[in-house]
C-alpha cells in the first residue's frame, strides 16, 4: 500500500471520530517495533491509517499512547496555527531540560520569551554571516587532513560532526575551542544515551540513586557543566571575548546581552543556553553535511553538477556568507538531503486540550508527534518519494507545496533559531570539500534510527579522490 493510501482516517466527514490505533502485539502493542525501528513504525503506521494515528507501548499499567500526526497541515496546525495547544510538557522533553539546562529548546512560556527577546539579536542574518570565516577555518582544516585518510576512505558521519562540533564551539567560545571541544566529544555521547533511555521508559528510578548508569551520566554533566562554568566564569571576570579575524564570539554578547525589562543572562541561565546550543548547534548541522555527501558519493551526476556550480561561482577564493544565493544548485543539495534525512525526524509535544486534527480528535493531555520523516516521504507532495532530485527544491516546485510539507527546523513560534546558521555552515563547508574532493560511496546503505537527532548505525564511508584544487 502506498505512503499516504487511507483507510477513511482523513476524511473531513469523520469530525471528532476516534483515532484509529496501529496494531500490535497482546500485552505489549507497538513496544517492540518502536524500539526497533520507530521510523520505519511511524511510516507503517501512516500508510494503513492514513494522517492521525494512535501507537500504543508497553504493557497494562506503564502503557505508553502516541497521537502521530503526518500530514504537512496537521504538523502546520500543531507546530503553528495551534501551537499554544501542544507544549514540550513530554517526559522526553523533560530528561533532555534535566541534562542539558532550561534553554531556547526546553524551555516554556515566560522562560522561553524572555529568553527568545535576549537571543534572537544575536542571530539576525548580519550577525550570523559574520560567522562565515570561522566555519571556512575549520573545513580547510578538516580538508587537508583527509591528505593522510587510510586507504583514501574516510568516515563522513564522524568527520563531519568533528567538524560540525569545532565550529560551533569557535564560535560559541572563541579562543577557548579547543578544551571544549574534547569535552564534549567525551561527555555528549554519554548524557545523549541516557536521556534516550530514559526519555522512552515507561518508567524511570530517581536520578539520585547511586545505579551505575546514574553515576556515568552525573560524572560526565558535571566535567561538562564545569566545563562551560570555567569559560563563563573568566569571561564575566573580563578574560578574553573576541578572537582576531571572527568578531567577537557568541558567548561574549549573549553575556552581555540585556533590556530593561528581561534584564541579562545570569551564569547558570549562560551555561544552559550554551549547552543547548552545543547540542542543537552541532548535530543537526552534522547530520545535513554527512547525507549531502553520502547522497552525493551515490549519485555522481548530481556531485558533477553541484561542483561545476561551485568551481564556476567560487574559483579558488574562500566561500564567504553572500555566495549562498550564488549557488542554488548546492542549496538544494542540502535540501533534499534534509528532506530525505531530517535531523529531528520526529518531533513531540503534549495537547493541552482535545483537538480536532484531520476530522479525528486528539484527545486533551495526549502525547503527539510530528514526523519530518514520515511528512518528507508524502508521495502527494514529493513523487517517487525515496529517489534523491535537488530539483524539487527549485523555487517553482517551492511554491506549489504546502508550507509544512518540509520542516526540518520545525516550524511555528518555536521554529529553530540557529536555521539560517545551520545553512550558511552546510553550504560554506560543503563548497569547500566538493571543490577538494570527488567522493564514491563505500557505505550505500546507512541504517538510522530516531535519538535526539537522527542518528547513524555505523559509518557512513565514502573513498576520496583529490581534485587538485
Amino acid at each position: 500500500m502506498a505512503v499516504g493510501t487511507r483507510t477513511g482516517s482523513g476524511s473531513g466527514s469523520r469530525s471528532g471520530a476516534q483515532v484509529p490505533t496501529l496494531s500490535g502485539v497482546p500485552l505489549f502493542g507497538s513496544l517492540f517495533d518502536l524500539t526497533s525501528d520507530s521510523l520505519g513504525t511511524y511510516l507503517r503506521a501512516q500508510r494503513r491509517h492514513g494522517d492521525v494515528v494512535r501507537i500504543t507501548a508497553g504493557p497494562p499499567g506503564l502503557r505508553a499512547e502516541l497521537y502521530c500526526v503526518f500530514s504537512a497541515e496537521g504538523a502546520q496546525q500543531v507546530l503553528a496555527s495551534e501551537s499554544a495547544n501542544f507544549r514540550k510538557d513530554n517526559t522526553f522533553y523533560q530528561e533532555v531540560r534535566d541534562s542539558f539546562g532550561n534553554g531556547l529548546l526546553t524551555s516554556q512560556d515566560e522562560d522561553y520569551l524572555r529568553q527568545r527577546r535576549l537571543v534572537q539579536p544575536l542571530f539576525t542574518k548580519r550577525r550570523v554571516d559574520g560567522y562565515a570565516g570561522a566555519v571556512a577555518a575549520e573545513t580547510r582544516a578538516v580538508v587537508a587532513g583527509w591528505e593522510r585518510a587510510p586507504g583514501g576512505v574516510v568516515d563522513v558521519g564522524d568527520e563531519m560532526m568533528r567538524l560540525a562540533l569545532r565550529a560551533v564551539a569557535r564560535i560559541l567560545f572563541g579562543t577557548d575551542v579547543e578544551a571544549t571541544v574534547d569535552v564534549v566529544d567525551r561527555c555528549f555521547p554519554v548524557i545523549t544515551e541516557y536521556v534516550l533511555r530514559r526519555g522512552y521508559s515507561p518508567a524511570n528510578i530517581p536520578r539520585g540513586w547511586p545505579t551505575p548508569g546514574n553515576r556515568r551520566a552525573a560524572a560526565a554533566m558535571d566535567e561538562l557543566y564545569a566545563a562551560c562554568d570555567a569559560i563563563i566564569a573568566a569571561r564575566r571576570s573580563g578574560g578574553t571575548a573576541a578572537e582576531e579575524g571572527y568578531g567577537e564570539d557568541l558567548l561574549g554578547m549573549l553575556a552581555a546581552a540585556s533590556s530593561t525589562d528581561d534584564g541579562a543572562f545570569d551564569a547558570a541561565e549562560l551555561r544552559d543556553q550554551v549547552l543547548i546550543f552545543l547540542l542543537a548547534g552541532h548535530e543537526t548541522t552534522a547530520t545535513s553535511l554527512a547525507f549531502s555527501l553520502h547522497l552525493l558519493a551515490r549519485h555522481p551526476e548530481q556531485q558533477a553538477r553541484a561542483r561545476e556550480e561551485v568551481s564556476r561561482v567560487l574559483g579558488d577564493r574562500t566561500p564567504e556568507a553572500a555566495d549562498l544565493d550564488r549557488l542554488p544548485c548546492l542549496t538544494r543539495v542540502l535540501k533534499e538531503a534534509m528532506r530525505l534525512f531530517p535531523a529531528a525526524p520526529v518531533i513531540g509535544r503534549s495537547a493541552v486540550a482535545a483537538t480536532e486534527v484531520g476530522g479525528l480528535t486528539i484527545p486533551a493531555g495526549a502525547n503527539v508527534i510530528v514526523a519530518p520523516w514520515v511528512t518528507h516521504r508524502d508521495p502527494r507532495h514529493w513523487p517517487d518519494p525515496d529517489r534523491f532530485d535537488p530539483d524539487r527544491f527549485t523555487p517553482q516546485a517551492e511554491a506549489a507545496r504546502p508550507r509544512y510539507a518540509w520542516f526540518p527546523f520545525g516550524g511555528g513560534p518555536r521554529a529553530c533559531i540557529g536555521q539560517h546558521f545551520s545553512m550558511l555552515e552546510s553550504v560554506i563547508a560543503l563548497a569547500m570539500i566538493l571543490r577538494a574532493y570527488e567522493f564514491e560511496a563505500v557505505d550505500t546503505d546507512v541504517p538510522v534510527t530516531a535519538g535526539i537527532t537522527l542518528q547513524t548505525h555505523g559509518p557512513v564511508r565514502c573513498r576520496i579522490r583529490g581534485t587538485g584544487r
